[in-house]
């Protein structure tokens, strides 16, 4: 057996007893528990199907950018913390910080999902103290009812014989 094996998610070289797991009779060794947790979601996404590459496989990024406003500015402190903190997760491409409470978050679907980055404020929010961790939570989700609700808005239809 080799010294290291390539974690299908982010490609890094890891021991073969990191992480571990088994799917469909194969192992696969991870760098990380959320690179695992990843895979275990849509192992089909890094592995692909017999004859066919998986999204992973070909270097193809989904990116995400969300963005949201916090019910209260944040200090100075604060944002280079939240930004440095959610800036080290594997996935995230950028994250900025406007006006002190409207947060931009740009990250690749196929390595972080939106719970892992809910999670990871949370855990911020909590250090920060002062209610942050529910503020972040409540930002966070407000945005995916906005999204819902735009989503089944009822929009003018142009060029329809109007």
């Amino acid at each position: 057996m080799s010294a290291t094996v390539k974690d299908p998610v982010c490609g890094m070289e890891v021991a073969p007893a990191q992480f571990e797991t088994v799917y469909e009779g194969l192992h696969y060794a991870f760098c990380s528990e959320q690179c695992r947790q990843r895979f275990a979601a849509n192992p089909h996404l890094y592995i692909g199907m017999p004859g066919v590459k998986a999204p992973a496989q070909q270097g193809v990024e989904l990116l995400k950018r969300r963005r949201f406003q916090l019910d209260a500015p944040l200090t100075a402190r604060d944002a280079a913390t939240l930004t440095e903190e959610l800036g080290a997760m594997m996935g995230v491409r950028a994250v900025g910080i406007e006006d002190d409470n409207t947060v931009t978050l740009t990250y690749d679907l196929i390595q972080a999902t939106a719970e892992q980055l809910e999670a990871k404020m949370a855990e911020v929010g909590a250090r920060l103290g002062a209610g942050w961790a529910e503020r972040l939570r409540r930002g966070f989700v407000h945005y995916m009812e906005e999204c819902e609700v735009g989503n089944l808005e009822v929009r003018p239809h142009h060029g329809h014989g109007h």
